[in-house]
């Protein structure tokens, strides 16, 4: 059997044609010899989806910060509403019956959260 020979060789081992180097020096240099064109393509493509992946990921954190600052506000406004609420209350009823009123909504309150 004869064993597979290296690529461009005749099984006899004889050489019919000699290789020639490049003329142009600037062809003999080979940029990036282990890639090819299209591992480069699929390895430009992965960096443009990461970097598309971080900007939305960043994007996306901005947003919840955002939305989180928002509800914040609308919950100190609130309690802020309710307080003015029982201050007034209080200026009208007696303060223990405007203490039993806001244990109760406090109950009712939770009791339609669940």
């Amino acid at each position: 059997m004869v064993e597979e020979e290296v690529k461009g060789k005749i099984v006899s081992g004889r050489v019919w044609k000699q290789e020639k180097e490049p003329f142009r020096v600037g062809s003999r240099v080979v940029k990036n010899k282990k890639l090819t064109s299209w591992e480069l393509k699929k390895q430009k493509r992965l960096e443009e989806k990461q970097y598309k992946e971080r900007l939305q990921a960043l994007k996306d954190e901005k947003d919840e910060l955002k939305r989180q600052r928002v509800e914040n506000l609308k919950i100190r406004r609130e309690k802020k509403e309710e307080k003015e609420r029982y201050e007034r209350l209080a200026a009208k009823m007696h303060a223990k019956k405007v203490e039993r009123m806001r244990r109760r909504e406090k109950r009712n309150k939770a009791l339609k959260e669940r």
